[in-house]
């Protein structure tokens, strides 16, 4: 599901974002996006980078690009590079961390 608006998420939205992020491999590819900075990896470099490839590789891409994690350029049916949406990423942050002690008691 992709997401138009950078406000406030919304419980589902941050479900299905964290949902994408519940596997091992998908986390490790976001990770190594992230680091890839901006301009991402074209897609045979991150799956060297990341040890998985091939159909495997697209699986995992089209659930982080469906959570809006991810964007991907495409040419023809081919991925032709990934990279992360730092927005979507710090809208996500932001959800988790923006009641930060709201009930703490004052000290």
């Amino acid at each position: 599901m992709k997401h138009e608006s950078l406000e406030p998420l919304q419980v589902d939205i941050a479900a299905s974002q964290f949902a994408a992020l519940g596997s091992e491999h998908r986390l490790s590819v976001l990770r190594i996006l992230v680091r890839a900075g901006p301009e991402g990896l074209p897609i045979g470099a991150l799956g060297e980078r990341c040890g998985i490839t091939g159909s495997t590789l697209t699986h995992h891409m089209k659930i982080l690009a469906a959570a809006g994690l991810v964007k991907q350029k495409k040419q023809g049916r081919s991925i032709i590079c990934a990279a992360a949406e730092y927005e979507v990423m710090r809208a996500l942050s932001d959800y988790l961390l923006s009641e930060c002690c709201a009930d703490c008691p004052d000290k």
